[in-house]
């Protein structure tokens, strides 16, 4: 069983066998052989999903559950390697896709359990022929310097290392002496390569692979024509490299399915090798993954596991893709392909982690740390089960407790996520990974939006003139891109994302100007009757309260019992991240007032209007109740639940027409909110909040 994630079994689990020992045929953490489920051609694997659901940890533990015992590689291509060439590279001698090749075979060839190096003859010919197309006034320490990697490869860890850079040495000074020469620098290049390669080889195995260059298209069966050609098409750029790196993807799986020829390697080696490959959606990850998939369908066989990892669904770059869900794939993937190269990959989306997971993350990171009881269903319900999430949190609250006592609390105080690492908010270490860096501004302001319009409005007063109507439509397509989900109501629909953008905008300033700026133009955004829920929403907001409890005193006699519902929730969940005076209103003291407004301990001192006195406090005592207990950042508080099941039932009393809807609320919001779960209206099939488990969405649709 894997040791360290949580909720991810159906990948890592030995009997009954998940995901990766069935593509890779053999058990996590052990050096056993296990059945393929593919014993022929196997799935690409993408993992997909959102920031922070923990893709990138399921790829280390890959790694860690599979290195010593098969070839395994990881790189992660958001890396700055991959960003662009070394100051001393031209641009036309060097990709992305190169760099990653090269990355990935250092890593492949460290010795396994039965079975040594593994060397790259095909994979270095081409990078060399690749690279030699940028020597033309190069150095020869510099020339030397690239030929040594290439040709070694992976000098650390093998006893054979000393030999290895002998032997590299060799070959790289034959190079230089062809680089510099008088003669063309490019072919003297290659023929330099490929002699010392048939030099320093001599088994039949290693002289296969010194001439495998010859079917390149065009070459006339000659190797080095086709190296020469390989390195014109790269240097060429567009579609022409496009088409040499493809060649020099398939050089790293024929050399790789050479080394598991023959009889004595099918005994040495267990398994298949295995390629990961992080944040797959940034260069070089479509390049390879790409040519692997071409490849695949024009029936170019490989046996190497690739599992990559992405943002977003990936639905218009495989576009054919088989898409499960890692439920499904726990005991058989049922995977199979159609002619679409997109065909070949198999999606898998990670889900959010399930209360009784955060449970255990909670529990294991505290430890000795005493923790409210309450504390881990509210973690959950605050982050949706978002893995990175749950885990600052449970940081903060082992190193805060026991002095803070909320989660918006935990989510202010500092948070040290490593020993070499500074203490910084947990909100701002969290928003560092969660959301785009470069949008984190106008996030911050456009997360209280609710659609486009309003998302427009708040830009024009707020954000710099040079962002505009069609910028707020590529940020929502950014978003979507990077798989956040799309909520009616939200412009952004993640409702942890969301309320870390919006306490990120209440801490901005210390008079919390930009927040009442934000909440102040969202008010009068939505000045019509009919959009009174909005206007009263972000009234609430601003800690104004007098509106949204007339309003909703008003309409309680004549209103449908579902919809008033639903405007109460919806008003009621405008965020409340600092301390409101007596009036509700936010000022700079401490503490959390709604709760003895709930309680109805303020009743005395708000004497009410004209209206009917019993029906006024009652409504304001359920909006303070509701407002309090439907917020993710507060742990839920015992007394105020019992309070708003007595109002409830109240209410119930005096609308005969809805009394069944105001009584089942009565017991399924309380209930809801002690278990951390949202509070659905009761028997709403359209109701995006009703439901058993899962974030609370926060989104107010009526």
């Amino acid at each position: 069983m894997h040791r360290r994630l949580h909720g991810r079994g159906a990948l890592f689990d030995i009997d009954p066998a998940g995901l990766a020992p069935r593509l890779l045929g053999l058990r996590p953490h052990q050096h056993r052989s296990h059945p393929y489920e593919h014993p022929g051609e196997l799935p690409f694997v993408v993992l997909t999903g959102a920031r922070g659901l923990g893709k990138t940890a399921v790829l280390a533990e890959l790694r860690d559950a599979y290195k010593g015992h098969t070839p395994v590689a990881l790189i992660d291509c958001a890396e700055a390697q991959f960003a662009g060439p070394p100051p001393e590279r031209p641009a036309e001698s060097w990709s992305p896709v190169a760099q990653a090749l090269l990355v990935i075979a250092e890593q492949l060839a460290a010795p396994v359990t039965g079975a040594g190096r593994i060397t790259f003859p095909r994979l270095m010919s081409g990078l060399v022929a690749v690279a030699a197309s940028g020597w033309g006034d190069a150095d020869s320490e510099r020339i030397r310097r690239e030929v040594e990697r290439i040709l070694l490869l992976n000098e650390s860890g093998s006893w054979i290392s000393g030999l290895a850079g002998r032997w590299a040495g060799k070959v790289a000074a034959k190079v230089v002496a062809a680089a510099t020469g008088t003669g063309p620098l490019l072919s003297g290049a290659i023929e330099a390569t490929l002699e010392s390669v048939a030099e320093g080889f001599t088994s039949r195995r290693h002289q296969k692979a010194s001439v495998w260059y010859r079917t390149y298209p065009n070459a006339g069966g000659h190797a080095q024509r086709g190296l020469i050609l390989l390195s014109g098409h790269f240097r060429a750029g567009g579609t022409s490299r496009e088409h040499a790196e493809r060649y020099l993807v398939r050089a790293l799986l024929a050399d790789l399915t050479e080394a598991y020829a023959g009889v004595l390697p099918r005994m040495q080696r267990l398994g298949r090798p295995l390629v990961l490959i992080d944040d797959a959606q940034t260069a070089p990850g479509p390049g390879l993954v790409e040519a692997v998939l071409r490849d695949r369908a024009e029936g170019i066989a490989d046996q190497v596991a690739f599992v990559a990892a992405r943002r977003g669904e990936g639905r218009a770059q495989l576009r054919s893709a088989v898409r499960r869900e890692l439920p499904e794939v726990a005991r058989r993937s049922d995977w199979t392909p159609d002619a679409a190269p997109s065909s070949r990959a198999l999606l898998v989306a990670l889900p959010p982690l399930s209360p009784d997971d955060t449970l255990h993350i909670v529990g294991a990171v505290c430890d000795d740390t005493p923790v409210p009881p309450q504390l881990p269903h509210a973690t959950h319900r605050l982050t949706g089960g978002n893995p990175l999430g749950i885990v600052l949190l449970a940081e903060s609250a082992a190193q805060n407790l026991p002095g803070a006592a909320s989660l918006g609390e935990l989510l202010m105080a500092d948070v040290r996520t490593g020993e070499d690492q500074p203490a910084v908010p947990a909100h701002e270490a969290l928003l560092d990974r969660l959301v785009p860096a470069e949008y984190l501004d106008e996030l911050t302001v456009l997360a209280a939006a609710h659609d486009h319009d309003s998302a427009c409005t708040l830009a024009a007063g707020l954000l710099p003139d040079t962002f505009g109507p069609a910028d707020v439509r590529a940020l929502q397509s950014r978003l979507a891109e990077e798989g956040l989900p799309t909520v009616p109501g939200q412009f952004v629909g993640d409702p942890f994302v969301r309320t870390l953008l919006l306490l990120r905008l209440h801490l901005r300033d210390a008079d919390h100007a930009s927040w009442s700026a934000v909440h102040e133009t969202l008010t009068a955004h939505y000045p019509d009757p009919e959009q009174a829920r909005y206007r009263l929403h972000h009234q609430l907001a601003l800690g104004s309260t007098e509106a949204a409890v007339a309003h909703l005193r008003d309409t309680f006699p004549t209103a449908d019992t579902r919809a008033w519902l639903r405007t109460l929730r919806f008003v009621a969940a405008a965020p409340y991240f600092h301390a409101h005076d007596a009036e509700g209103r936010d000022f700079t003291g401490g503490g959390d007032r709604r709760a003895a407004v709930a309680l109805g301990r303020t009743d005395a001192g708000q004497p009410p209007p004209g209206a009917d006195a019993v029906l006024h406090l009652r409504i304001r005592r359920l909006l303070h109740a509701v407002w309090q207990l439907g917020d993710p950042l507060v742990l839920p508080d015992p007394k105020v639940c019992d309070r708003l099941r007595f109002e409830l039932e109240q209410l119930s009393n005096l609308r005969p027409a809805g009394n069944a809807l105001l009584w089942r609320a009565s017991r399924d919001w309380p209930a809801a909110a002690l278990a951390g779960r949202p509070m659905g209206v009761p028997d709403d099939p359209d109701d995006p909040e009703d439901t058993d488990d899962g974030p609370d969405d926060r989104s107010g649709e009526a």
